[in-house]
């Protein structure tokens, strides 16, 4: 899990890795988060999905997104000066999720680079991987953020 401190753009470089902790999943919250969000049949019931692809229940990609997202913002975001994001490259569903998984992310940073025509603010590019409890990779997000650059002290040239 990150520190507590609050992160600037000057914080993030190329190669870091932010471990951001465990979820484990419950079959319950994939179920419901498919009857609101993707109710298809392999993401809603037991005999259903037990005749697909999947043999099981299992979350829905997005179910998985959010999470990681969820993650994100406990763990990077909300102690940072993000600006919000310009948007998403790549989303890859890699393994099927299931009810009693645990979910790990580690947020990797791609590269950073200070804005040319604001310079209050840079852009950080960073891939979001979860694992499940054996370490197998289930998901990846390549992504965007905008981070306020850190301000300068007074007598700063």
């Amino acid at each position: 899990m990150t520190s507590q401190r609050h992160l600037y753009f000057e914080d993030f470089y190329v190669g870091q890795e932010l471990r951001l902790g465990a979820r484990l999943v419950t079959e319950e919250e994939i179920i419901a988060f498919a009857r609101q969000f993707d109710p298809q049949p392999f993401h809603l019931d037991q005999e259903a999905a037990a005749g697909s692809i999947f043999g099981g229940v299992i979350a829905s990609g997005w179910h998985t997104c959010s999470m990681m997202m969820r993650m994100v913002v406990d763990g990077v975001l909300n102690g940072s000066s993000s600006m919000g994001s310009p948007g998403l490259d790549c989303v890859r569903w890699i393994r099927p999720v299931r009810g009693g998984d645990t979910l790990s992310v580690v947020y990797v940073t791609k590269e950073v680079r200070a804005s040319a025509s604001k310079p209050d603010r840079g852009v950080v590019v960073s891939l979001w991987q979860a694992s499940n409890q054996h370490g197998e990779l289930v998901a990846t997000v390549e992504g965007m953020g905008m981070f306020r650059r850190r301000p300068r002290a007074v007598g700063d040239a």
